[in-house]
């Protein structure tokens, strides 16, 4: 980790009232990289942007249907997402969620970046936070055909453990299931 992603990451707001600021901020979407975004952790009124980002990039990535409705995708964020996991949000300057990252105890639960937002380091910012909040290390996993995820994560010392013929996920899409454990 370089010195100033770990000075960027001793110093996450964890409470969600004071957003992490990261340098200025400009008002257009091409200008805005990782110094022109907040990160915060996510309120319970953050559920309905959280969705509209989560479903947004689903959209844009995939060529199949979710397993569930928009409706049930923006009820789980509210009702089990948002309450039970440790959930974190990137806001551009006008406060929008471009970015959420969802942990679990072990595991890298979601990370989605909206379209249009990608390429900018937003990905790999949550990716050091993550790894700095769950320090043992993590798994993972995506889809066998998001090429782009997979070359990310492996990007970020995430190797691949295992492979599964989709027969354990909602969408029924073959799978990789990765593991980044910190290095000795």
């Amino acid at each position: 980790m370089t010195p100033s992603v770990a000075a960027n990451l001793a110093s996450v707001n964890e409470t969600g009232s004071e957003p992490l600021a990261l340098g200025p901020v400009s008002g257009a979407p091409e200008d805005a990289g990782m110094d022109n975004v907040d990160v915060r952790r996510a309120r319970h009124d953050d559920a309905d942007a959280i969705a509209d980002v989560y479903l947004a990039s689903f959209t844009a990535t995939y060529g199949f249907p979710l397993a569930h409705s928009d409706q049930q995708v923006r009820r789980w964020i509210a009702e089990i997402l948002l309450p039970n996991e440790e959930v974190w949000v990137v806001t551009a300057r006008d406060h929008a969620v471009v970015a959420m990252l969802a942990l679990s105890q072990a595991m890298l639960d979601q990370l989605y970046v909206a379209p249009g937002w990608t390429g900018r380091g937003i990905g790999s910012r949550l990716i050091e936070l993550a790894k700095s909040r769950r320090p043992g290390g993590l798994d993972l996993y995506t889809f066998q055909v998001n090429a782009g995820a997979r070359r990310f994560y492996e990007r970020h010392g995430f190797v691949e453990v295992a492979r599964g013929d989709g027969s354990d996920n909602g969408e029924g899409q073959p799978d990789i299931r990765y593991a980044w454990r910190p290095s000795s």
